[in-house]
């Protein structure tokens, strides 16, 4: 088997007007499609991140929460590339959403941070 690429990553929220607010205003994400799926009362949102992938945003009637801890184990977080980690963090700031202090990878003197969506999943900025 070949792997070619991530496909989609899938985001289930609590709160569908919130996070699609979230994703596509302040992080500027692009609406590939809406669904309304009458039969599960929930919403499903494709987006685009700079052409390439794909983030489909969810909604169920009452999800259940789940926890979210730096180690524990499932997906740890969603990470995206920026040229300025700067900018960025004062851009997210600026929308009153609170940024961890930059930090520095050991392994590839890059910036990194992180922040977290509406409901708590974290979300890391890697800088290019």
């Amino acid at each position: 088997m070949k792997l070619l690429k991530i496909h989609h990553i899938a985001v289930i929220c609590s709160d569908y007007d919130r996070s699609k607010d979230f994703y596509v205003r302040i992080l500027g994400l692009r609406p590939i499609s809406e669904v309304y799926r009458e039969e599960r009362d929930s919403y499903k949102l494709d987006l685009e991140v700079n052409g390439h992938y794909q983030i489909e945003l969810f909604s169920f009637p009452d999800p259940r929460p789940r926890p979210s801890y730096p180690e524990a184990a499932g997906l740890r977080h969603l990470a995206f590339e920026v040229e300025d980690m700067e900018s960025a963090v004062f851009y997210l700031e600026g929308h009153q959403i609170k940024v961890e202090p930059i930090r520095i990878d050991d392994l590839t003197n890059k910036k990194f941070t992180f922040f977290a969506d509406p409901d708590g999943l974290p979300i890391e900025l890697y800088e290019r």
